[in-house]
Order: structure tokens, then C-alpha cells, then sequence
């Protein structure tokens, strides 16, 4: 029996296969389609101290290996999410990860105290929310920034803090290390990248809100390369993400330093997506002779 399991900030997954926020829900709709304790963990939707509306539509349109979203992280807020969400992910034997999402520190901190007495095992924060106060700069555009909102959060968290990190930055590696700095126990990444697409027939923007995140396999050479430059400048655990389709893209991550991977766009496609993403790891183990899968984290140096 191969060893699928993995630990992130002291947490045991039982493989290392979650999904990436926003493409799973959050009350475990997914497990009409197949049992989801056969995943390391899953990922919620953005979570807020209020409702959030998100964007105006249209808000999201296919592009060529991939597509663009602006959905502006419509949520109805961090009461409804542990009222009738999280008792539905609980009857599940997978962790739960909750990502986090604020306009200013105080939000975040609101959401993360409110969770602190909850069944949740980690938070994912979403630094690439618009800081309000700082004009509309993402959280993790700036290392400054971002070295003390997650300072402020891990003040008021009971649980690991996972960093989810913005690749729309020019040194990933710098935005790693300032996480680090904060206190991160983890890091996530990438999260989607800025981009756009204009409707030739309409003679407009085929998004309401002009640009969107990019995700998709259009994104993962960057994503491969962006989480191999954080791994090797900070000594956290990263989770990968970016254009996930099969196990060996999964293995691609992992080889480049991430402890576990995310199955974002691919479920959207297909609803099997991440169980066949975590089948397939143990397949690719199972064809090398891999006994462990930690055996496979970070061996391309």
C-alpha cells in the first residue's frame, strides 16, 4: 500500500489532492457525484464577515486553455457559511480548509475569530482582495502589506494560516518570504492571473468588469514555475495550483517543491476532476516504483 498522506502545518491529509476556492462551493455539492472523503481536503468558496454581491454580469467568459472570471467573490457571508454550509462539508471525512476574504484587516480578522471555535482544521487567506484603505492594492501586491496582514491574522487565529499568493506580482519569491515573515504556516499559489478578452462582434468587453483572473491549463507553466521559486525561498509546505487536469500535472507540481495540489478549473469541465486528479498521483507512484509520495515533493532541485 503506497503512502498518499501529506502534513501542512501539522494537519494530516489523507492524500494531497484539495480544490482550489471557488470552484467547489461550499457545502459539498460536489459529493452528488462521488464520496469527497476520497480527497486530502476541500477548499470553500471566498467567505466574508457580510455578503458580498460580487460583480455585476456578464462575469465570466472561455478563453483558449483556460477562461476569465470576475465574479468578485459573491458569498453570503460568514454567518450563513457556518449556519448551512459547514454542517453539510462536516458529514464528509475530508479536512476542511476555509478561504478567507476582507476588504480591509478588520474583515479578515472578523471572519477568522468568528471560525475560531468551528469544526475547520485551516484557513486559506485571499490576499488578493483590494485593500480599501490602500486605494484598491491587493493585499499581495506588496510585501509590506502582506508581511503584516498576516501578521494581524495569525493574532486571531486558532487554526494553521495558509497565505494564498497573488502571481500579478513582480518576485514571487519576495512575496513568499514576506508571508513567511508574518508568521504563514503555509503558502498557496497561484491564484488567477490578470486578463482580458474584448468581444470583436459586440465591439465590447466580453466581462463586465473589463479584466478577470485567468485559470486554466493556459496558466501552469507559470504556476509550476512560480511555486518552484517560492518552495525553494521559504522553508513552509506550498500548495500548488494553476491549470490542474490529470495526475501528472499534479506530479509536475510536486516535483517542483508544493507538499499539495489544488483542482480549480478542471472541475468545471469535469466533476470527477479531483478524485481522478488523486487516482492518477497514485497511478504515476505505482508505475515508478514510488513508495511515499514525500518522496516525490521538491525532487527536481
Amino acid at each position: 500500500m503506497r503512502n498518499m498522506s501529506v502534513k501542512l502545518a501539522g494537519v494530516e491529509l489523507k492524500n494531497p489532492v484539495m480544490t482550489a476556492s471557488g470552484t467547489f462551493g461550499s457545502s459539498g455539492e460536489y459529493g452528488e457525484f462521488y464520496d469527497l472523503g476520497l480527497l486530502g481536503a476541500v477548499v470553500t468558496k471566498g467567505v466574508a464577515n457580510v455578503p458580498w454581491p460580487g460583480n455585476p454580469t456578464p462575469r465570466i467568459a472561455e478563453t483558449k486553455s483556460g477562461m476569465l472570471n470576475a465574479i468578485g467573490l459573491q458569498n453570503p457571508g460568514v454567518e450563513v457559511f457556518i449556519e448551512r454550509d459547514l454542517p453539510l462539508l462536516r458529514k464528509y471525512d475530508t479536512k476542511i480548509i476555509v478561504n478567507v476574504c476582507g476588504k480591509t484587516a478588520e474583515d479578515y480578522c472578523e471572519v477568522v475569530e468568528r471560525l475560531s471555535d468551528q469544526p475547520v482544521d485551516l484557513l486559506e487567506i485571499n490576499v488578493s482582495c483590494p485593500n480599501v484603505k490602500e486605494g484598491g492594492i491587493a493585499f499581495g501586491q506588496r510585501p509590506e502589506a502582506l508581511e503584516a496582514i498576516t501578521r494581524e491574522v495569525k493574532r486571531h487565529a486558532k487554526q494553521p494560516v495558509i497565505m494564498k499568493l497573488s502571481p500579478n506580482v513582480t518576485d514571487i519569491a519576495e512575496m513568499a518570504r514576506a508571508a513567511e515573515a508574518g508568521g504563514a504556516d503555509a503558502l498557496s499559489l497561484i491564484n488567477t492571473l490578470t486578463g482580458m478578452k474584448i468581444d470583436i462582434h459586440r465591439r465590447t468587453f466580453a466581462i463586465a468588469n473589463k479584466t478577470g483572473g485567468l485559470s486554466g491549463p493556459a496558466v501552469k507553466p507559470v504556476a509550476v514555475r512560480m511555486v518552484y521559486q517560492a518552495a525553494k525561498a521559504v522553508s513552509l509546505p506550498v500548495i500548488g495550483m494553476g491549470g490542474i487536469c490529470t495526475g501528472e500535472d499534479a506530479v509536475e507540481f510536486l516535483l517542483a517543491g508544493a507538499s499539495a495540489v489544488s483542482v480549480g478549473t478542471a472541475n468545471f469541465a469535469d466533476p470527477f476532476a479531483a478524485r481522478n486528479v488523486a487516482r492518477g498521483i497514485e497511478e504515476y507512484m505505482e508505475k515508478y516504483g514510488v513508495e511515499d509520495v514525500s518522496e516525490l515533493i521538491g525532487a527536481v532541485r
